[in-house]
């Protein structure tokens, strides 16, 4: 701990109490101070931008780090940003458009007993390349990476189309997920590289929330409609016909920016890319292989041990390495500790509901595709909604991490909801709680990336934001192989109704760790 750290935290913060410790500053400065410890609070003021008990908020001086846009003009940016944009609506698409697909696919494929796989081996995949890609981005730059991640997934996609198997599709999805990952890593970073500045960033940002809240809506009533009109293969064909448009965009007006040598002669941590892959997937693995009811308990157990190996062999290589690939200092602090477990929570849950509800719909409800799809939209198209509300309600709390109790509240009165759902009843009945789920995550996940963004120092809130994304895509992986387990044990319509009361509790432990991040507004 430094001695500036030290000093600062014997001032105490105006109208904080006098145990409050002082904020960290997000505000450009010439020098940013260590991140807080476990025992400190982090404030912001109105506009959203934290200041410090220690200095004021002040402009950047001449001699501090450039925040200038490599674009030269508002055209310039927005072009970029569509291009980006395209990106995003790719992503939300590869991920929801087959919600409402599978249960035909399993169907026609004799698979009902590898469905779990289609959806957790492609955010497994997801999962483990993001902080992979986003360590490449970094050292060779996003551009190269986004068009590839562009026809990766276009390719894949094709693939998928035309598989014969439910293992074939499987492993297509998983490796289209490689491409998922790209995608993640380098369109969520993008923004930082095209606008340095945070202050100018979030106005733009909303360009690309927008544009993966519309695509994620539009998603599982298109798969849907394909499949009822065109057949399930036909819905794979989206995200090819999509990325043409998108790799014209990228190509003719996205910047090739390139790092520092400094930066660029750095060596890439393949080895902790490795064990990392291999402690995030092999309990999954064992979660759906060894204990899916198959008898492949000792498979599975061996499975469990190899990640947990693979873990203890992890932290302390990282800690080791000068450019790791998962930095762990960004978990140092025990608010981040809280988010990430609160991420990994609410990404098994938001997937139950979005990867399961339509196979309850159509179960239960004995609707089609396409009416499922519909019914499904008031949990996508809330989500912006709430997003919305959050931005303008942010602000003026002076606590605002009870936002993000009132989303798991909100979360969990629609899992309730849906674990409710009866064949006597009207179909129309399964629009309120996936609306309010929908309302939930709207609550719950922008203040997840951005707390942690708050809580990081300057230089890894990007890292920040993508070990969030990785947690939540862990989570999501794990609760959909959670369920699907549970399916192999029972039955679909019951597995299904114990992942909702499984998502239920995950909400009321949500809300109780958000309760305890320590965040407060200087109002």
């Amino acid at each position: 701990m430094s001695s500036e750290s030290a000093s600062a935290r014997e001032t105490p913060e105006k109208g904080a109490g006098t145990a409050a410790p002082p904020a960290v500053p997000l505000t450009p400065s010439a020098a940013h101070p260590p991140p807080p410890d476990d025992h400190d609070e982090v404030f912001a003021d109105g506009a959203g931008m934290e200041r410090s008990a220690q200095m004021p908020p002040v402009d950047m001086p001449p001699d501090g780090p450039d925040l200038s846009s490599p674009l030269d003009n508002r055209r310039d940016i927005l072009m970029a940003m569509l291009g980006v944009a395209t990106v995003a609506i790719i992503v939300a698409f590869d991920a929801t458009i087959v919600s409402t697909t599978l249960p035909r696919v399993a169907e026609a494929l004799n698979g009902m007993a590898l469905y779990a796989w289609v959806g957790s081996g492609y955010l497994l995949a997801t999962a483990v390349t993001i902080p992979v890609f986003g360590r490449l981005g970094d050292l060779f730059g996003r551009k190269r990476l986004m068009l590839a991640s562009v026809v990766v997934v276009a390719l894949c996609s094709i693939a998928c189309g035309l598989a014969q198997s439910m293992l074939q599709l499987v492993i297509f999805r998983t490796l289209q997920g490689v491409g998922g990952g790209m995608m993640i890593a380098t369109a969520f970073a993008a923004p930082a590289d095209l606008l340095p500045d945070p202050r100018q960033r979030v106005r733009w940002m909303a360009l690309l929330s927008a544009s993966f809240a519309v695509a994620s809506g539009v998603g599982p009533i298109l798969g849907g409609t394909i499949t009822e009109w065109f057949g399930w293969r036909m819905a794979f064909m989206v995200a090819p016909l999509a990325a043409l448009p998108t790799l014209y965009v990228l190509l003719r007006y996205f910047p090739d920016l390139r790092p520092s040598q400094g930066m660029a002669g750095r060596r890439i941590d393949w080895l902790g890319g490795l064990l990392l892959v291999v402690a995030l997937g092999a309990p999954l693995g064992a979660l759906q292989y060894g204990f899916s009811g198959e008898g492949h308990y000792l498979e599975g157990a061996l499975l469990l041990g190899l990640g947990l190996v693979a873990l203890a062999i992890l932290i302390p290589y990282e800690r080791r390495v000068s450019v790791p690939m998962l930095p762990l200092r960004v978990l140092a602090s025990r608010d981040a500790r809280l988010l990430n477990l609160a991420a990994l929570l609410v990404g098994a849950v938001m997937f139950i509901m979005m990867f399961y509800g339509p196979l309850l719909l159509q179960r239960v409800l004995n609707v089609t595709p396409a009416a499922a799809g519909l019914l499904m939209t008031p949990l996508v198209m809330s989500i912006p909604t709430a997003s919305i509300l959050n931005g303008y309600l942010f602000p003026r709390q002076t606590q605002p991490q009870r936002l993000m109790v009132l989303g798991a509240t909100l979360l969990a009165a629609g899992c309730a909801g849906a674990m409710l759902l009866d064949s006597g009843m009207s179909p129309n009945w399964a629009l309120l709680p996936f609306a309010l789920a929908g309302l939930g995550l709207g609550f719950v996940l922008p203040n997840l990336t951005l707390f942690m963004q708050v809580i990081a120092e300057r230089r890894d809130v990007g890292v920040a934001s993508a070990l969030v994304q990785t947690t939540r895509a862990v989570g999501s992986a794990a609760g959909i192989a959670a369920v699907g387990v549970m399916i192999s044990h029972t039955s679909v319509l019951t597995g299904v109704r114990a992942g909702m009361m499984f998502s239920i509790g995950c909400c009321v432990v949500v809300g109780i760790l958000a309760s305890r991040v320590r965040m407060r507004n200087l109002r």
